[in-house]
């Protein structure tokens, strides 16, 4: 029999990763399902640390839903161990691992040259980063790229199929058709369902026949608001900011997210309704994640552009003409010489990084400061204090008095929502098997007994939990 190993996202949001061992006919065959960091506080960086040992030898093909770094961001570590076997994935996953891959390896270059100099001083042992830049080139030089419903013929008579899953540019739910003890089962992951109400991403797609699923399960204890009340809170916030002369710090989920902000700020401009007159998109990463979604425009959804106008359209400035794109330090760091009125969208997106950090430096004690966090926030990190109601956070080795005003708007999440989940889980017409992953436990607990009351089961792994096919 063919066999699962859940590897991670159990009873976290983070670190995803499936063994497959594959029965074939000659021998057994093993493929890795996602491969992604953990992120999140001391035992994150512990478990990015544990090598992968031999199964970077033994692995004949990895696929990857898509490109967020809790996904995909322990590939080149992957390859660093020993890894060259290909890399499946669509083309807009390949793009995003471009940048991101790159990204984060050169930040965690910065951390070990920093944490190195404090080692050296006190005569400790040197550590060196997952992974470089070097790693990350060897890495993409293994993707292989398809169309959504392509068939893909992988080792051991497995057959790969991505569907759309409407999250972000190229997220793709995951189809495989195994052979197990003599039959074919059909293996669906649904990697990370998008949010129908989403801006920019088409809707996710719904299967009909499966064996076993692994469904995600990130908001599976609530709802999301609906967009127009979402929109219309986004609008009310920005407008007191701006009576409050204070500056708008928005933490920059930078692929997704960011896009779709800038979208909803293109829509306010428009309508007269934005009184800020300066936007600062203060992230490399995220601007060159904007620049790519323009540049596979084709793969958005057409009637979201519509609204802009901009499907056909070379430039984007003129639809938010006081955007201001931040490259250099020096151009972020004039940033908070303004003394109020500006929206700063600044990564990382769960505030455990990146430019945003800096901007909490200048902006985080005055009462007259708005942070609007638009995106999950996982145990452990900066932005989940912030949302709990943290008084004082520490911030570049700094004491901070939080006296900005914290909104949390969850409307924007490109997560679907529980009912979203119900819909998705409930479109299958012979009852598979189903587990929950990618979720904090309070959230999968509440989606199982949700599912359970509308007549579906499901079941929550455990870490190395092995099931058969």
């Amino acid at each position: 029999m063919s066999t699962l190993t859940f590897l991670g996202a159990v009873g976290e949001v983070t670190g995803s990763r499936y063994l497959l061992e594959v029965d074939g006919n000659d021998r057994s065959h093993k493929l890795l399902l996602e491969c992604g960091l953990h992120q999140g506080g001391a035992d994150a960086d512990e478990a990015n640390a544990r090598p992968f040992g031999k199964l970077a030898r033994e692995l004949e093909g990895v696929v990857i839903s898509h490109g967020h770094l809790d996904h995909s961001g322990l590939l080149p570590k992957l390859v660093r161990e020993g890894y060259s076997g290909p890399i499946h994935c669509t083309r807009g996953t390949r793009d995003l691992l471009e940048i991101m891959l790159q990204d984060a390896a050169f930040i965690m270059a910065k951390d070990v040259d920093w944490e190195n100099k404090w080692r050296k001083r006190n005569d400790k042992p040197l550590v060196e980063p997952l992974y470089d830049l070097d790693d990350v080139e060897r890495t993409l030089a293994l993707c292989k790229t398809y169309r959504y419903g392509q068939p893909v013929p992988l080792p051991g008579g497995t057959t790969l199929v991505f569907r759309d899953a409407g999250h972000i540019l190229g997220s793709a739910i995951v189809e495989l058709s195994v052979p197990s003890g003599g039959q074919t089962k059909r293996l669906v992951f649904s990697g990370d369902l998008g949010n129908p109400s989403s801006v920019l991403m088409k809707d996710p797609e719904k299967l009909y026949d499966a064996d076993l699923v692994l469904m995600e399960s990130t908001y599976g204890d609530r709802d999301h608001r609906p967009l127009e009340e979402t929109l219309e809170e986004f609008a009310q916030v920005l407008e007191k900011a701006h009576a409050a002369g204070g500056n708008v710090l928005i933490p920059a989920f930078s692929v997704g997210r960011t896009q779709e902000i800038l979208y909803h700020l293109s829509v306010l401009y428009h309508e007269g309704r934005l009184r800020q007159q300066m936007v600062f998109l203060d992230s490399p990463m995220a601007i060159k994640v904007t620049e790519l979604y323009h540049r596979a425009r084709k793969a958005l959804d057409a009637e979201d552009l519509k609204v802009l106008n901009i499907a056909a359209s070379g430039d984007t400035s003129q639809y938010l003409p006081i955007l201001r794109m931040t490259r250099t330090v020096e151009e972020s760091m004039a940033i908070n010489r303004i003394h109020g009125g500006a929206i700063i969208i600044a990564g990382a997106g769960m505030c455990n990084g990146g430019r945003i950090i800096h901007h909490f430096r200048y902006n985080l004690e005055k009462p007259s400061t708005r942070l609007v966090i638009v995106g999950f926030q996982a145990a452990g990190t900066l932005g989940r204090q912030l949302v709990d109601g943290a008084e004082r956070v520490r911030v570049l080795g700094q004491d901070l008095a939080v006296k900005a005003k914290v909104h949390t708007i969850g409307g924007f999440s490109a997560h679907a929502g529980q009912t979203q989940l119900i819909g998705w889980a409930g479109a299958f017409r012979n009852k598979p098997r189903i587990y929950l992953v990618h979720g904090e436990p309070g959230a999968q607990q509440m989606l199982k007994a949700a599912l359970a009351d509308s007549g579906i089961e499901s079941e929550i792994p455990a870490y190395r939990d092995r099931i058969e096919l």
